[in-house]
């Protein structure tokens, strides 16, 4: 038997189609609208042409555009090592954090102590810490490069974070999961792994998505340590030029490498949202 939808429901979605086709002519009229006006104010403005000069000079574009393309893709390599180690520290303070066993609370207490302080230090200052103080120390087999040192400062700081989103979505499973589990006979260890942590990361992939954005913007910071990344290349380039057209440059290619994230991570929240309203239909 084939499924005929009554009169009623064909009105009612053709009712939902009219109401959509509604809403985005008033949206792209209203884009439009705007878009004209602020056209207008920033066309008239006093100092639009020097303005469009100084930041939007297609000379001088084109001409930092292979420095900055360079420096990049340092920040790229940045980004991927980072990533990978702030996942495998921030689980594992998460994991030392949500321990309960009395023997262990050493451990509990230093990752306590950690989250604390690398969550509450601004990001540039841990920065000038390890990248001004390590190389003092004289540590031997320890690099001293400016790429390596302020990567293990994104390392340190984004750790915190990461952790305390992971121990939110430890500390939301039920304990009626790990309860059942322990009781098909699961040891403490394949609970964590089998039952716990897949429900834990399913339940706060959106944030830590959103850490991992903050991240590729953040791994600019790496310059003021005298890594020659992207923003580092902007500005030898303006210093040259006196033009400060390679910032825009460098702020464009950024953003272009943020946006595809950050569609991902609008994605998954928008889905996790419909099966959250499909699950309490039911």
């Amino acid at each position: 038997m084939s499924y005929t939808p009554s009169a009623l429901q064909l009105q009612r979605e053709e009712a939902k189609r009219r109401a959509s086709r509604r809403s985005t002519a008033v949206a792209l009229l209203s884009t439009l609208l705007v878009s004209a006006l602020l056209t207008i104010i920033v066309a008239n403005a006093q100092g639009a042409e020097a303005v469009r000069e100084s930041f939007f000079n297609w000379y001088y574009a084109k001409k930092a555009f292979p420095r900055i393309l360079d420096g990049i893709f340092l920040n790229l390599r940045v980004l991927l090592i980072a990533e990978f180690f702030v996942l495998v520290f921030g689980l594992s303070i998460a994991i030392a954090r949500t321990t309960t066993s009395p023997v262990l609370y050493p451990l509990r207490l230093i990752a306590t102590i950690y989250t604390d302080v690398f969550r509450g230090m601004p990001l540039l200052l841990v920065l000038f810490l390890v990248g001004l103080g390590i190389p003092g120390l004289r540590l031997p087999y320890v690099p001293n490069s400016a790429v390596f040192l302020g990567t293990v400062a994104l390392i340190l700081t984004y750790s915190a974070y990461v952790a305390e989103v992971i121990r939110a979505g430890i500390e939301g499973v039920n304990p009626t999961q790990r309860q059942a589990a322990r009781a098909l006979g699961l040891s403490q260890p394949q609970t964590l792994q089998h039952v716990v942590l897949p429900q834990a990361f399913r339940n706060v992939t959106p944030p830590l998505l959103n850490d991992l954005v903050s991240l590729q913007k953040d791994s600019g910071l790496i310059s003021v340590l005298g890594a020659v990344d992207a923003i580092r290349a902007a500005g030898i380039e303006t210093a040259q030029s006196f033009n400060f057209t390679p910032y825009v440059v460098a702020g464009a290619l950024f953003v272009l490498l943020t946006i595809p994230l950050t569609r991902y991570t609008d994605w998954l929240i928008r889905r996790q949202d419909r099966a959250q309203k499909a699950q309490g239909a039911f």
